[in-house]
């Protein structure tokens, strides 16, 4: 990819690029509409995160893609569309401040942030990505689809709940959620099933064997 920093050497990522293709080949179709919630590049900026952007543009399906924490190449949604455009990767879009119409549903989403409001500058950036999940679903909700919401951070970790992000979601009755972010041994603290009338699912990479999760 881009950057010289493989993620092979990391535990349950040996050859992920390659398990990744082959699962995706079997299992997604031109017609789907496969979500990324985001960490898809090490690129610091789109130059850096070029090729990475190629390999994801090739895959079959339209990929719609969201921030990860990770996502040091993410610019202005003008900038990112700008980049799409300029190198003729037509089959990926934002998640930002949108939502986009899949059947009677909704494709909503932001980044998340960690649960930390006693630090203040956490809070500010919590509190900005809650104000963009609900930014997000309403957009979806005024259409009349049913929202179905895409995470980067997981908004319940263990016993740990972030009612920030939490509490978005059950004002606009959301039922299924799909997050990523946590890797090896966080594995074991992810919230996997129903919480609060919500569906709670964690898609990161290693946790599924990079195979794409089939929501619909």
């Amino acid at each position: 990819m881009s950057v010289n920093k493989p993620m092979d050497i990391f535990g349950g990522w040996e050859d992920h690029v390659e398990k990744l293709s082959e699962n995706w080949a079997k299992t997604v179709s031109e017609e789907d509409i496969v979500v990324i919630p985001g960490d898809i590049s090490w690129g610091i900026d789109l130059a850096e995160a070029k090729d990475d952007f190629a390999f994801i543009n090739a895959l079959k399906g339209t990929k719609i893609i969201s921030k990860g924490n990770h996502d040091y190449w993410w610019s202005t949604i003008s900038k990112l569309n700008g980049f799409l455009e300029e190198n003729c990767f037509d089959t990926i879009k934002f998640l930002h401040n949108n939502h986009y119409r899949y059947e009677n549903y909704g494709i909503c989403g932001t980044r998340g942030w960690i649960n930390e409001t006693e630090v203040p500058a956490d809070a500010k950036v919590l509190a900005r990505e809650a104000g963009r999940l609900e930014t997000s679903i309403r957009s979806a909700v005024s259409e009349g689809l049913e929202p179905i919401v895409f995470l980067h951070y997981p908004p319940i970790y263990g016993d740990e709940y972030n009612y920030d992000i939490l509490d978005v979601m059950y004002k606009y009755n959301v039922k299924k959620c799909y997050y990523g972010h946590l890797h090896g041994k966080a594995h074991k603290y992810a919230i996997c099933g129903e919480r609060d009338g919500i569906d709670f699912r964690l898609i990161a990479g290693d946790f599924v064997h990079f195979e794409p999760v089939k929501v619909l």
